[in-house]
C-alpha cells in the first residue's frame, strides 16, 4: 500500500516534517510512505492556468492521485493553515485527486486544533475521507536542527496503530 505524507511546513528543521520521516522509518514493510517535499515549488494557484499548469503542479497531482491514502502534518499559523499548504490544496480542487481518498492528520502539538479543523474542512470539501480514528497527536518539542526525530516506544506504537487504521480504511475494513 502506498501513502503520501505531506508537511505543511517549509522550514528545514520542521518538527512536522521530522514526524513524517519518523513515521516512514517505523512503518511496516507492507506500507510504502513517500514524503512529498514539493509544495514550496508550486506557483500561486491561478484558475486561469488549470489547463496550462507547470511541471511542479503535475508532479504534485500525480503524487496524490497515485497513492492509496494521505497523511498531513502541519503547523498552525494565526489559527489557520500555512499558505503554502492551502495553495497546494487549491491546485487539487478542480482536478479531483483527493476524491474518495482516505486521509489522516498527524499533529505535533495540542495547540494545532484550528489548523486541523480547517484542513479537515478543506479536504473533506474536496471529497477526501477523513479517517479520524487514524489521527495522531504527539507532544513533540520544536526542533532546532534537521536531525532525525526519534520516537519513544509509546509514540511508535501510536503511529503504527494509526497506520494500521489507515490501511484498514483503504481496504474498506475500518469505520471512518
Amino acid at each position: 500500500m502506498q501513502i503520501v505524507a505531506i508537511s505543511g511546513s517549509l522550514r528545514l528543521a520542521s518538527i512536522n516534517t521530522q514526524l513524517l520521516y519518523a513515521t516512514q522509518s517505523v512503518a511496516p514493510p507492507s506500507l510504502k510512505i513517500e514524503i512529498f517535499n514539493g509544495i514550496g515549488d508550486l506557483p500561486h494557484f491561478n484558475p486561469d492556468r488549470e489547463s496550462d499548469y507547470p511541471l511542479a503542479v503535475s508532479v504534485w497531482r500525480d503524487a496524490v492521485r497515485d497513492t492509496d491514502a494521505v497523511i498531513f502534518s502541519t503547523p498552525e499559523y494565526a489559527h489557520g493553515l500555512p499558505g503554502s499548504l492551502k495553495n497546494a490544496l487549491d491546485w487539487l480542487v478542480g482536478s479531483g485527486e483527493l476524491a474518495n481518498k482516505p486521509f489522516a492528520l498527524f499533529n505535533t502539538s495540542p495547540r494545532g486544533t484550528f489548523a486541523q479543523a480547517s484542513l479537515t474542512e478543506i479536504v473533506s470539501t474536496m471529497a477526501g475521507r477523513h479517517v479520524r480514528s487514524a489521527d495522531v497527536t504527539l507532544f513533540l518539542q520544536r526542533s532546532t536542527n534537521e536531525d532525525a526525530l526519534t520516537l519513544t516506544p509509546e509514540q511508535t506504537e501510536a503511529v503504527r496503530a494509526a497506520l494500521e487504521t489507515l490501511r484498514r480504511a483503504c481496504e474498506g475494513k475500518s469505520l471512518i
